[in-house]
C-alpha cells in the first residue's frame, strides 16, 4: 500500500508554497536593511566641542577657556603696540594715578591721645592671620583684539596655553575677571581670591 504525501490536493501545496516565498523575502528584506546600514562611522566631535566635566561645587557659571597648542605662537613681545598705549595723555582734573610725578593729596595725621598702658595690658592677645591663598600660577604672556575691540588673554600653565575671554574659567579652576594690555585680574575659585597678573614675555 504506498503513502499518501500530501500532494494530491494540489490546490494545497501551491498555497504552502506562495506563503513561504513570501515569508522569505520579508525576511531577507528586513536582514538586507539591517546589515546594509551607513557604512561610515560617525565622526567624532573636535576636541574643543566635547563637553567638559564641570566641577562640582557652586563655581559661578561661565566658559572653558579654549586650549590652544603652542606650534605657531609668536614669543616675540611687540613694544611698538605696547608703547601705544603708554603714549595716553591724562586729561582729568585729579591725581593721575599712573604718573609718579603726580604727589598724592596731603592727609593731615589725626592726633593721638594719651596711652591707655592698663587697658593695653588686659587687651587679649592678637588673633593669627589666616593663611594667604596660594599666587595663582598662571602666565599672561600677550593678549588679541578683535574688530569690536574684544580682548582675548593668552595663559601658559605648565606646557598647556590657553585663550580666554572675559568671564571664561582657565583650566576648570581660574576666572578670568578682566583684561588689559598690561595686565589682567584673575579669581582662584577653590579660595575665592582674585590676583593681578602682570604682562610677560613667553
Amino acid at each position: 500500500m504506498a503513502l499518501a504525501l500530501g500532494t494530491e490536493n494540489k490546490r494545497q501545496v501551491i498555497l504552502v508554497v506562495v506563503l513561504f516565498l513570501v515569508v522569505a523575502g520579508a525576511g531577507g528584506y528586513e536582514l538586507y536593511n539591517y546589515f546594509s546600514g551607513p557604512s561610515t562611522p560617525s565622526t567624532p566631535l573636535p576636541a574643543a566641542q566635547q563637553p567638559v566635566a564641570q566641577p562640582t561645587g557652586s563655581a559661578p557659571a561661565g566658559g572653558e577657556a579654549q586650549k590652544l597648542s603652542n606650534a605657531n605662537i609668536d614669543p616675540t613681545l611687540h613694544f611698538e603696540k605696547l608703547a601705544q598705549s603708554e603714549d595716553v595723555v591724562y586729561t582729568g582734573n585729579g591725581r593721575n594715578i599712573f604718573s609718579a610725578e603726580s604727589a598724592p593729596p596731603s592727609i593731615p595725621e589725626p592726633v593721638k591721645g594719651p596711652r591707655n598702658t592698663a587697658a593695653a595690658a588686659n587687651a587679649p592677645p592678637p588673633v593669627p592671620e589666616a593663611p594667604k591663598p596660594p599666587a595663582i600660577d598662571l602666565k599672561y604672556f600677550g593678549y588679541s583684539q578683535d574688530d569690536q575691540k574684544n580682548l582675548k588673554a593668552f595663559f601658559t600653565r605648565g606646557d598647556d596655553i590657553f585663550m580666554a575671554r572675559t568671564g571664561d574659567i582657565v583650566d576648570h579652576r581660574y576666572k578670568v575677571v578682566a583684561i588689559h594690555p598690561l595686565s589682567v585680574q584673575i579669581t582662584d575659585l577653590a579660595y575665592n581670591n582674585t590676583q593681578t597678573l602682570t604682562l610677560t614675555q613667553f
